[in-house]
C-alpha cells in the first residue's frame, strides 16, 4: 500500500475531531474567540440543543475583508508571530485551529466589520471551501457574528459514529454558560 499526503480539506475535517466533538464545544471556542476579540457584549442562539444552528453575535473587534477570509485558515492567528510570543500569551485561544476545524466540518457564514468602516464582509464556508465573500451590511451592536446552520457534523469523518442525544448537548451547554457566569 502506497503513503499518500491527504488535500487539505480531508486533513482539515480528521482534524476536526479533535478540537470540536460536539456543539458544546463550538460554542466554547467561538466565545473564547469573542474574549479574545475584546468582546464586552455576547449574544448566543442555538436551536435544537447546538444541532441544527449556533449563532455567537458579539461587540468584538471586527475583521476586514482579507482577514476575514485567512481567520478560517489552519493555523491562521493574530496572536503569534515569532517563537517569542509563545512566552507572552495572554489569550484563551492562539494556535489558529478553532476556526479551522469547524469550517472544516460545517456551514459557517461570518458577518464582520471593523468600528471604522461603514459596511461589513461576510463570508459562507462549507466543508473548508469558501463558497461566497461579499460586501454586508451589519448591526452596529454587533460587529462579529458566527452562524453555523445546518447540520453541524455533515462533513465530519473522524469519531462520527457517536451520536450524542439533544439531552446530553443541552445539560452540557447549561455547564458552560454556568462556567462563564462564574469566571466573572
Amino acid at each position: 500500500m502506497a503513503i499518500e499526503v491527504l488535500d487539505d480539506i480531508v486533513a482539515n475535517q480528521i482534524a476536526a475531531g479533535e478540537v470540536v466533538n460536539r456543539p458544546a464545544s463550538v460554542v466554547k471556542e467561538l466565545l473564547e474567540n469573542a474574549m479574545d476579540a475584546g468582546a464586552t457584549r455576547v449574544q448566543l442562539v442555538i436551536r435544537d440543543a447546538g444541532k441544527t444552528l449556533i449563532q455567537v453575535s458579539d461587540n468584538g473587534c471586527g475583521m476586514d475583508k482579507e482577514d476575514a477570509q485567512k481567520c478560517f485558515l489552519p493555523h491562521a492567528t493574530s496572536k503569534i508571530k515569532s517563537s517569542e510570543d509563545l512566552l507572552n500569551l495572554h489569550t484563551m485561544g492562539f494556535r489558529g485551529e478553532a476556526l479551522a476545524s469547524i469550517a472544516a466540518i460545517a456551514q459557517v457564514e461570518l458577518k464582520t466589520r471593523r468600528e471604522e468602516d461603514e459596511t461589513g464582509v461576510r463570508v459562507v464556508i462549507e466543508g473548508g471551501v469558501v463558497k461566497e465573500v461579499c460586501e454586508t451590511a451589519c448591526y452596529r451592536l454587533y460587529r462579529r457574528s458566527f452562524l453555523l446552520p445546518g447540520s453541524l457534523f455533515a462533513k465530519r469523518l473522524a469519531a462520527s459514529a457517536h451520536v450524542f442525544q439533544s439531552r446530553t448537548y443541552s445539560s452540557t451547554l447549561r455547564r458552560g454558560e454556568t462556567s462563564l457566569k462564574r469566571s466573572k
